[in-house]
């Protein structure tokens, strides 16, 4: 356990070693605020803590997915355009190298509960090994993939092989060689345990109830002549993030698909198509997420370039049907890079559960419908309680003994994204109503970071000792951005983005939808106005 001493009276305690939850320990830390850091896992990394499955990656391109800091990028050089959960772990090992962080930092800590003790102003949490930590302000980052959901299949118990989540998967690695392996669902951690499974399981059977529209990764391995060459442009392409709807450095065009030439048209789908990432999803049209015509031109490209990969034409009408299964891109595309060639192997096969529901599980396996599917490991990429889970996992109580999960039973109230009616100095990083799902994850670590910091500052240097979001500030919050999803083609899928993959969860949108420079703005005026949406004492 790390500075025993500093912990009986913090001024900010951090739930949360991701990206956000470091860069405000260290920012915080150089303002000379006495911070200290709570991580459930026992290393930094946040999700590349627990996202250790075969084929973990990031889908976000290693020239924005680090810190700004100059000091933290002229030595560190990466090995591939998207790297591995491997290389994230060793970048946040060099970070805390380089900051001296663990020395504020206890691991293995995991927050299970916090009350606020009203005649002090001060946030009392304790975790689940019975630590308690005392702080004015309690700052939790716990992101939007903490909470990993594990659907309620019959006999899961049951079966006699390995299972296990993609979120938790064993630090010590399981070899899938020669082995029977099966995967349900096909979000971004089932097309990426898929593909590396394909590569040497003995068989490998994917069940699928929607199919993914994944885009090419175009991956490709980095020299340290291309690592130069790439911090020759890193101040640009730093600034560029803050410019764009998700904090990518690219954006989309200021033109619509429906008014454009098709000849035109198509030549810029094929460059954004070859450029790889997530390019042809938001850097294409500005019509594409809104104008179900648009939308379409879109996924009739994308249709195309996928059949054109899958030599079955059964299994392309499962992958890439001639109809959309919803509007492109309102479900966060994975990016792929064997993942619809594998389908031509012999040793990959596809199970639609739509066709084929599963009734249960066995000790051998996986029943559907049509038959039993005997298995040595069964994975379960099933994705997460997303954005609020984090939040509502932990039994943090109200002024009036309410948790998350029952003040946001019927709908997520938030100001700003950061803040809850109820719960003095108590903020949340890229968390529910924050860009959040919608914005690479360290671009969003250091602009919303960065607010969050100069909101304590100012109390700080006003001698002021308590905050509360105001509940009409926090409705109004919820109102425009509902309005704004509402325009939008994304209520047309069930996604993460607005609960509907968790049985029960209040559907709505979880995240900020209307681009990072909107949501700097927002913060910015409420500044400037002595933080109007929030009561300060």
């Amino acid at each position: 356990m790390a500075n025993k001493k500093s912990l009986g009276e913090l001024d900010v305690l951090i739930v949360g070693a991701g990206f956000s939850g470091i860069y405000q320990l260290y920012r915080l830390r150089d303002l000379g605020f006495n911070v200290h850091l709570a991580e459930a896992g026992s290393g930094f990394g946040g999700v590349w803590h627990w996202n250790c499955y075969p084929g973990a990656r990031t889908d976000t391109h290693c020239q924005i997915y680090q810190f700004t800091r100059d000091d933290l990028w002229h030595d560190w050089n990466w090995s591939e355009l998207f790297p591995t959960w491997r290389e994230v772990r060793e970048y946040f090992d060099y970070v805390d190298k380089k900051l001296d962080l663990r020395k504020d930092v206890s691991f293995n800590a995991r927050i299970s509960s916090a009350e606020f003790d009203t005649t002090r102003n001060q946030w009392v949490a304790k975790t689940e090994d019975g630590q308690t930590f005392r702080a004015s302000f309690l700052d939790i980052n716990t992101g939007f993939g903490a909470k990993p959901y594990i659907p309620a299949i019959e006999g899961l118990q049951s079966f006699k092989g390995e299972c296990h989540h993609t979120a938790l998967w064993p630090q010590q690695g399981l070899s899938l060689a020669g082995k029977r392996v099966g995967v349900i669902g096909t979000g971004a951690s089932g097309v990426q345990v898929s593909q590396e499974a394909s590569l040497d399981a003995g068989q490998l059977t994917i069940f699928q109830r929607t199919p993914n529209l994944a885009l090419p990764m175009q991956q490709k391995k980095l020299t340290e002549e291309d690592n130069r060459k790439m911090k020759e442009e890193y101040p640009e392409t730093f600034k560029a993030r803050g410019g764009s709807f998700a904090g990518f450095g690219f954006d989309f065009i200021p033109e619509n698909a429906t008014e454009t030439a098709p000849e035109v048209r198509n030549a810029t789908y094929e460059k954004l198509w070859a450029a790889g990432g997530f390019r042809y999803w938001l850097a294409t049209y500005q019509d594409t997420l809104f104008s179900e015509e648009a939308n379409s031109l879109a996924y009739d490209f994308w249709r195309d370039k996928v059949r054109a990969r899958i030599k079955d034409p059964a299994v392309a009408d499962k992958l890439a049907p001639e109809t959309p299964p919803h509007p492109f891109g309102v479900k966060r595309p994975s990016l792929e890079q064997w993942f619809y060639d594998m389908f031509n192997q012999d040793n990959v096969s596809l199970v639609d559960v739509n066709e084929a529901p599963i009734e249960k599980v066995t000790s051998k396996g996986v029943l559907t419908s049509a038959g039993e599917h005997e298995l040595d490991v069964l994975i379960l990429a099933t994705g997460f309680d997303a954005v609020t889970g984090g939040l509502t996992s932990i039994d943090i109580r109200s002024t009036e003994g309410k948790n998350f999960k029952q003040v946001w039973a019927d709908k997520v109230r938030t100001q700003l994204g950061v803040a809850t009616a109820g719960f003095p100095n108590l903020i949340f990083g890229y968390g529910p109503q924050s860009p959040c799902g919608f914005c690479n994850g360290p671009t969003s670590a250091e602009y919303q970071g960065e607010l969050i910091i100069e909101m304590l500052q100012h109390m700080r240097d006003k001698g002021l000792h308590r905050f509360e979001a105001v509940p009409e500030a926090q409705e109004a919050w919820s109102k425009m951005i509902n309005e704004f999803w509402a325009t939008s083609l994304f209520p047309k899928a069930k996604s993460w983005y607005q609960g509907s993959n968790i049985p029960g969860k209040h559907v709505e949108t979880l995240n900020f939808p209307m681009g990072l420079p909107t949501y700097v703005q927002k913060f910015r005026e409420s500044a400037d106005n002595g933080y109007e949406g929030f009561v300060l004492s």
